[in-house]
């Protein structure tokens, strides 16, 4: 196990996986901008992962009944409400722009859910969450079964069938991602359908949203998509608009799966500064062999210089 394979940079994770020959790294881009909070990708990925019913009551924090990632509930759409002024947001470039009913003929949506234009006390930010699929994924590192692999395609799946439920992987992310299932103490988090990728279909999320606020494709071509819209909502004087997770250069290595935010990442319940909880393990590892030769040495040196001592003595009464 070497150092560049649990932290920094890493442009190949398929490839030092094992894979030889892997297709382009694919991941999720998730404009939050553009976001209804419909909740299509909720249902698109509990139909296409037959994944069981996980509390249809409200919650009480606004429309939000999941409120978290878990087991049973692989993406997860946030309704965040804040008090301020209402922001116009332009659509994406390319995309047809359509007056919305009700307004004052302005177009764009903005990030109240109200009709361009309105003056409203509240906004909501809405934001589907889903696991990471990290290049440098903890998860993967501390499972001892071989349950959690990285695939062909650079993304993190858990094998269901040959995991043992230790729970190592829950406390070894860190977004919060892994959960495990109390019925039978399995984890589970989103395969990015691995299954559809190999059948050359995008995931089902993706392919439900109404809004395009989910994109799937290409990771670099993602990245360029996503840097092109940061500054086009800047443009647009949308001054908190930033990218999540894209950035090979952070703590993670940079996400499979990253957003662009309107406000600060602990807002959406996301960390700051994320970072791979193994990163350190060479140098623990280094400090730990470094104590036991100095408890050995310790040791060896609290029965060596007694004896030492008698046989000293030994001689000199003699």
């Amino acid at each position: 196990m070497t150092d560049h394979l649990l932290s920094g940079p890493e442009p190949d994770p398929a490839g030092d996986a094992g894979h030889v020959g892997a297709p382009e790294r694919v991941g999720f881009f998730t404009d939050t901008s553009v976001c209804i909070g419909c909740k299509a990708c909720e249902v698109a990925c509990k139909e296409w992962n037959a994944l069981p019913e996980d509390g249809l009551s409200l919650s009480g924090m606004s429309y939000d009944n999941t409120q978290e990632l878990g087991a049973s509930t692989w993406r997860h759409v946030a309704f965040i409400e804040q008090d301020g002024p209402a922001l116009p947001v332009p659509a994406p470039e390319g995309r047809t722009e359509l007056p919305l009913a009700g307004g004052d003929g302005a177009t764009g949506r903005d990030t109240t859910g109200q009709a361009s234009g309105e003056q409203g006390g509240m906004r909501w930010l809405m934001s589907s969450d889903v696991c990471k699929h990290c290049t440098h994924a903890a998860c993967l590192d501390v499972c001892p079964t071989g349950s959690l692999f990285r695939t062909e395609f650079g993304t993190v799946v858990v094998q269901e069938d040959i995991c043992n439920g230790c729970g190592y992987c829950v406390p070894a992310c860190p977004y919060g991602v892994i959960e495990q299932r109390p019925s039978d103490g399995r984890a589970f988090k989103c395969t990015l359908c691995y299954d559809r990728l190999g059948a050359g279909q995008e995931p089902a999320c993706a392919k439900a949203c109404p809004t395009e606020s989910i994109q799937f494709g290409p990771l670099d071509e993602l990245r360029e998509r996503a840097a092109l819209r940061v500054d086009q909502l800047h443009e647009a004087g949308i001054a908190d608009a930033r990218l999540y997770g894209h950035d090979p250069e952070d703590g993670v290595g940079g996400d499979g799966a990253f957003f662009l935010l309107l406000d600060e990442p602990e807002v959406y319940g996301l960390p700051p500064d994320p970072v791979v909880t193994t990163r350190d393990l060479p140098a623990m590892w280094k400090h730990a062999g470094a104590a036991a030769l100095s408890l050995a040495g310790g040791l060896l040196a609290s029965f060596a210089l007694p004896a030492l001592a008698r046989n000293a003595r030994g001689r000199g009464s003699r």
